[in-house]
């Protein structure tokens, strides 16, 4: 990995970290937020934590914040709505810009944009109603994964097994999104790639006694288990690390995210989906894989920050 870009923490002015939020993912947004602000003052940037609210707009002109630290997960802070208030204040801040969150946080465009650019990715079908979660079993085969369209974390996903379970399944996903996914269930291990910068990180293989890596398995179970080195040999790795870029790209993302797979038991790579704001809690994995390739906490940290001096386009 390069060297800082910045030496001084100075340049960055006074940050804002914003944190916390109305999602779903309110609670791990917390977390990541203070670990990140923490961070920061460790790293003697003058930062603020800013917990965001239905307020938020009208407080910006307050904060007096020369740019931002973005560790809202979920809706409002993952899907181009932060960022479109912070275009419109005038305020820098980290990570990919409106028009990739829009896409990212969607998982139904995410796909749509990855089959037009021949991308791997599951085949699926959108329920709009009971009658089409019952086709979909007719369509796609069992199993399937059930899950919102636009949340983060697993939130109101479900593996669908046999076909009584198919309209329960949409209708716990409803109560997330009004938007539903049926997506082909994927046997095989499942892998993420984080990226920072130009570069994808070291890739890590995910373990989990639960169906699949749902909430709790991400940050709450001590179950789980996280492997990096993942075990791919160094061209698995490398091909791996390459179509995470290429698919980081294809949605216009920037600075830095989380391209998560499936490989199943041939070896092919499925991608599943984008997190543009990825995790920065003590369960989270895109720190371990940056520790893997010789950053600490506080490096990624810093390089995150770095981001939000770049132009966009």
């Amino acid at each position: 990995m390069t060297a800082r870009r910045v030496p001084d923490p100075a340049a960055f002015g006074r940050v804002a970290v914003l944190l916390g939020g109305r999602s779903g993912e309110r609670e791990i947004s917390l977390r990541s937020g203070q670990a990140v602000f923490e961070s920061l003052l460790r790293l003697g940037v003058d930062a603020v934590a800013v917990d965001v609210g239905p307020d938020f707009v009208g407080r910006l002109p307050t904060l007096s914040c020369n740019r931002a630290f973005i560790a809202l997960h979920g809706r409002g802070g993952e899907d181009g709505v932060i960022q479109g208030a912070l275009e419109l204040a005038g305020i820098p801040y980290t990570g990919s810009g409106v028009t990739a969150c829009a896409l990212s946080m969607d998982k139904r465009l995410t796909k749509q944009i990855w089959q037009a650019q021949g991308l791997p990715t599951p085949p699926y079908r959108v329920l709009s109603d009971e009658a089409d979660a019952r086709q979909a079993v007719d369509r796609l085969g069992l199993p399937l994964i059930v899950k919102p369209a636009r949340e983060g974390s697993s939130l109101g996903m479900s593996k669908v097994s046999l076909p009584e379970e198919m309209v329960p399944a949409f209708r716990q996903a409803r109560e997330w999104d009004d938007r539903v996914l049926a997506e082909r269930w994927i046997t095989g291990g499942e892998y993420t790639v984080a990226i920072l910068g130009e570069a994808a990180l070291p890739a890590i293989r995910l373990e989990t006694p639960h169906v699949f890596y749902d909430f709790d398995a991400k940050y709450r179970a001590d179950s789980t288990r996280y492997h990096c080195p993942s075990g791919l040999d160094p061209a698995g790795e490398a091909a791996l690390g390459a179509l995470a870029l290429t698919a980081f790209r294809a949605l216009d993302a920037h600075g830095w995210g989380r391209v998560d797979f499936m490989l199943d038991a041939s070896g092919a790579p499925w991608l599943l989906e984008l997190n543009s704001v990825p995790g920065m809690t003590d369960h989270s994995l895109v720190p371990m894989a940056a520790r893997a390739a010789g950053l600490s906490f506080d490096d990624l940290v810093w390089r995150i920050l770095e981001t939000s001096l770049e132009p966009r386009s």
